[in-house]
């Protein structure tokens, strides 16, 4: 099981890497914020099932708990900012796959 400062420790070091993810977000660094989230998935990983909330003290508890809020306000920021462009990646690509249907079917204009 994880010490009780290190468990704190890891939910800190997730929480300074999804600062930087937003960061990379809002800079459409779509390469660095791979690498950011998989960063933080390797973290994330380490913590289940070494998560006990029973061996923290209450102050740990809500230091916590702040933390995991902070990640999940970081997690809306982020989407706010991929979710539009993966928005046009899918319609990229689903007027792809159409205009290929089409041709197929119908042969090509050129």
């Amino acid at each position: 099981m994880l010490l009780m400062t290190s468990q704190i420790d890891t939910y800190k070091e997730i929480c300074a890497l999804s600062a930087q993810m937003v960061e990379a977000a809002r800079a459409n660094d779509w390469a660095q914020l791979v690498n950011l989230e998989r960063n933080v998935a390797s973290l994330r990983d380490g913590l289940i099932g070494e998560d006990d909330n029973m061996s923290l003290s209450l102050q740990e508890r809500d230091l916590k708990r702040g933390l995991i809020q902070r990640i999940l306000d970081d997690d809306a920021e982020i989407r706010r900012h991929t979710e539009p462009w993966m928005e046009q990646v899918r319609r990229f690509l689903g007027g792809r796959s159409t205009r290929e249907r089409v041709e197929r079917t119908y042969g090509s204009s050129t």
